[in-house]
């Protein structure tokens, strides 16, 4: 299974959406909360050259981008091809 890590903030409907499809396909993630750990911001920054908003997803270190994205690649059948890829 990949390795899954998803940056994220307070009250964010965009990260938790993210989770929610993680969840449901039954991958588990590491949850960084820059709200939290506001020092991880700047390695989420640097990570995404330079992306601020949350959430940022990061599947075998490969940056996908946003919530929005990351649905984007369910909807072109991607997603499960890099989800089953190991790191």
């Amino acid at each position: 299974m990949a390795n899954v890590t998803i940056f994220t903030g307070f009250a964010c409907s965009f990260c938790e959406r993210a989770k929610m499809l993680l969840t449901q396909k039954k991958v588990q993630f590491e949850e960084i909360n820059i709200a939290k750990l506001p020092e991880q911001r700047t390695i989420m920054m640097a990570r995404t050259n330079g992306a601020r908003t949350v959430p940022q997803i990061f599947i075998n270190d490969q940056h996908i981008g946003g919530s929005d994205d990351l649905y984007a690649l369910e909807r072109e059948g991607k997603l499960d091809e890099l989800l089953a890829n190991d790191a």
